[in-house]
């Protein structure tokens, strides 16, 4: 153990990050009693752990903390319990000095952008607000979320595209909409119809697919551009079935009704603006997937 470690007690080292962890619980759970629980949680956690050898103590709570507001995201969506703390906003924690200072917290966070962030799934919330909010990088994200540094950067990017919409006031998009542009993608890629693909796609789509999809034959890691993906795309998905992605219209493989390959689409305006590509098992494996009613 280090001088400077055997200098200050567990507690003490904890406290000198309690503030920051407490400002991250309450961005992801927009609750000031359900934040200083998450906390206590991390403390407990971090009592119970040896942490000697830990050279990025921020880091490492900052995972814990995550991961307990994560699970305690989960069994709220669960409960159907979503209502904001009455007292939440008044009683909202200071900013903290550090990185986090040059993100939208620097704005101090109000009642709508909390609306907003409410309306995310779990995944999508601690994605933003580690990444956007406190500058983590989609490589410490993902092991909280189980899911590759590839699909964690989706999941922040549609987050971040959600909370824009919230704060200029716009509505978000409704399921009918994405699925029918969905649909009209999946069947003229089935049919070869290369000139309706181009129709549903943005110019400047941008399509990431994970190391899985590359090693079993997709193009490449990262295409971009309505022309390249429409000719990658074109007399291809015949088997793909339409599904909810975490809550968003998407498309499946599954033969024998195990889930091969996911494609998760990102629509505004009714044209598809980037499509993740997700063949890991394991990512796969921990995706909210329902049938697309």
């Amino acid at each position: 153990m280090s001088d400077a470690i055997a200098a200050h007690g567990p507690a003490q080292r904890f406290e000198e990050h309690r503030d920051h962890l407490r400002a991250v619980a309450f961005r992801m759970l927009g609750s000031a009693s359900e934040a200083d629980d998450a906390v206590q949680e991390t403390w407990m956690r971090f009592a119970r752990t040896d942490t000697a050898d830990v050279e990025n103590l921020r880091g490492w709570l900052t995972t814990v903390v995550s991961r307990v507001c994560l699970n305690l995201l989960r069994s709220r969506r669960t409960r159907r319990e979503d209502e904001l703390d009455e007292t939440v906003h008044a009683n909202a924690p200071a900013a903290v000095e550090g990185p986090e200072d040059r993100t939208v917290m620097a704005d101090e966070v109000g009642h709508a952008l909390q609306v907003v962030l409410d309306s995310l799934n779990p995944a999508e919330r601690v994605a933003f607000v580690l990444h956007d909010l406190f500058g983590v990088p989609f490589d410490r994200i993902a092991p909280v979320l189980d899911r590759t540094p590839e699909a964690t950067r989706q999941l922040a990017s549609r987050a971040r595209r959600r909370v824009a919409r919230g704060r200029e006031g716009a509505p978000a998009p409704e399921a009918p909409p994405q699925r029918s542009v969905v649909e009209a993608f999946l069947a003229a890629a089935r049919e070869g119809r290369f000139e309706d693909l181009l129709e549903v796609l943005d110019p400047g789509i941008t399509v990431v697919a994970d190391d899985a999809a590359v090693a079993t034959g997709f193009a490449s890691r990262e295409v971009i551009g309505a022309k390249q993906v429409a000719a990658i795309f074109n007399g291809q998905a015949r088997a793909a079935v339409p599904v909810l992605v975490d809550g968003y219209v998407g498309a499946m493989w599954a033969p024998g009704g195990i889930p091969r390959s996911v494609l998760d689409f990102t629509v505004e305006d009714g044209r598809i603006t980037a499509i993740a590509i997700m063949n890991d098992p394991e990512t796969l494996a921990v995706l909210e997937l329902a049938p697309a009613a």
